[in-house]
């Protein structure tokens, strides 16, 4: 197993453990928040059977006022009756009397049309002989109920004047804390949930509790969020005993909400820490790699310059002793094509001098070099689909290294039995470069990853050919490089894409 595939097996290893924290935190807080849950949705049933009970209070309170109310109305007309007898031609005055004298509560003055007083009842007797003040009385009584007329005879009326009393009064004021702390209990609840307490038209706010005060001011808003909490959980119906019933819309707390997407929020920070994290430290990697390589192509280049020396010296002693100059000739040539490869190795790292050249022109030396060192079993061509000359800015030894470890991965994958040919396209702006050879293909999951450094599928390869060919395309050249389309059993084509 070459050094990429354990590199991959261990990014998937690591991938798979990822994401097994991952579930189990979400898992894990999935739980702790549902069991948050159950215990505010229990929270809130309490507080909602507590607000029922206390709403059905201050309904019972609510029909006992008006119970007392119309009793205590029942007792003043009764009393304005009894007046009205004692206007009349009676033989028995008793009953009316004791009606009369039974009113121990209700505050009452009778006067005539003119305002002249004739009768009080429960009115501070202390200042009831002052008829400021007394008419005082009558206006504020007059103000809280209309008064009753009482006929005496001969078209004469007297006006009955008539406040609540004390008692009722007094619970009046009750009913009014009743109501006042209901409605605060609705808003300040104990289960601390959002909630909304509306009229029977469910548009007019009576309360609201948790909730956001500048945006309970728009209308709009506060519609939206009674139809979006309607939906979640049922209102509360509350009936305080006027026939009209109100309601209490309530959801989930902002806290419990927060719980619920906190996990998320979370392992999205985690996530963006280490992607940068990842990034950071591939590219020192990288640059690491690269002073690396650039080291290694120095020291080679380096090492290859004093035995090259030596070799050419050799060759002109060689001349000279009156060798057969056929050899000496191939001997020169390979010669040159080490200064060459010595001159490819110099150029890594450094930024390249390009120059304009014919790029058919410097495929077909690329390709006749390829021919006179390959099995005849190899087919090698170059066409191109553009009549005129094709003129690209190259560094033509790094270039022709390209094309060489292309050509050279191409035989390696037909077992040096099949053809390569080399098909240049001209457009506007590019020059399309494909090499089409007739080998084993691959699948699509390694088109990336061949020019990785480390991949091969040699026994003894060191996976460096391809990585170098694409630093040189797209580092040196601003070009691109890829696997355009292969195919398994019936071989590959790759793109060199350059800028014109």
């Amino acid at each position: 197993m070459n050094i990429y595939s354990r590199k991959q097996r261990w990014k998937l290893f690591l991938l798979l453990g990822a994401v097994l924290i991952v579930i189990a935190s979400l898992w894990y807080t999935n739980i702790l928040v549902k069991k948050i849950a159950d215990d505010e949705r229990n929270k809130v049933r309490l507080w909602a059977e507590a607000i029922q009970r206390k709403a059905s209070l201050v309904k019972y309170t609510n029909e006992l006022f008006h119970k007392i109310e119309s009793e205590e109305r029942q007792k003043i007309q009764l009393w304005a009756e009894a007046n009205h007898q004692l206007g009349r031609d009676l033989s028995d005055y008793t009953f009316v009397l004791e009606v009369i004298k039974n009113n121990q509560t209700i505050p009452v003055i009778i006067a005539d049309q003119k305002g002249n007083v004739s009768l009080y009842k429960n009115i501070d007797s202390t200042r009831a002989k002052e008829p400021a003040y007394l008419h005082a009385q009558m206006d504020t009584m007059q103000l809280q109920h209309r008064p009753i007329e009482i006929e005496i005879f001969h078209g004469k009326k007297n006006y009955l004047y008539y406040r609540d009393s004390r008692l009722f009064t007094e619970l009046k004021t009750v009913f009014d804390g009743l109501i006042k702390s209901f409605i605060s209990e609705v808003a300040v609840n104990s289960a601390s949930v959002p909630v909304i307490y509306t009229d029977n038209t469910r548009k007019n706010i009576l309360a609201f509790g948790n909730m956001d005060s500048l945006k309970m001011q728009d209308s709009v808003f506060v519609q939206n969020s009674i139809e979006e909490i309607a939906l979640r959980n049922p209102p509360i119906e509350i009936d305080l005993g006027d026939g009209q019933k109100n309601f209490i819309f309530y959801k989930e707390s902002f806290l419990l909400t927060q719980l619920r997407y906190y996990p998320y929020f979370q392992f999205g920070i985690i996530g963006i820490f280490l992607l940068i994290s990842y990034i950071l430290f591939s590219t020192a990697r990288k640059a690491e790699q690269d002073q690396v390589w650039l080291g290694m192509a120095k020291e080679t280049a380096h090492q290859l310059g004093t035995p090259l020396s030596s070799i050419i010296a050799w060759l002109e002693y060689l001349k000279m002793k009156g060798v057969d100059e056929q050899m000496l000739s191939e001997a020169r040539h390979d010669v040159k094509r080490l200064e060459t490869i010595t001159e490819r190795f110099s150029k890594i790292g450094s930024l390249p001098v390009l120059d304009k050249a014919d790029i058919v022109d410097v495929l077909n030396k690329s390709i006749d070099y390829m021919r006179t060192r390959t099995s005849r079993s190899v087919n090698f061509s170059v066409t191109s689909l553009s009549p005129h000359q094709i003129s690209v800015n190259l560094n033509i030894p790094l270039f022709e290294w390209v094309i060489e470890n292309l050509c050279r991965n191409s035989v390696d994958a037909m077992d040096g039995i099949g053809s390569v040919h080399v098909e240049v396209t001209d457009q506007l702006q590019y020059v399309y470069i494909d090499i089409t050879d007739t080998g084993k293909g691959m699948a699509r999951s390694k088109f990336k990853t061949i020019f990785q450094p480390g991949f091969t599928t040699k026994q003894r390869g060191w996976g460096l050919g391809l990585s170098l060919v694409k630093r040189i395309i797209e580092n040196y050249h601003g070009g691109k490089i890829f696997v355009k389309s292969s195919e398994i059993g019936k071989g590959t084509t790759i793109r060199i894409v350059l800028n014109k």
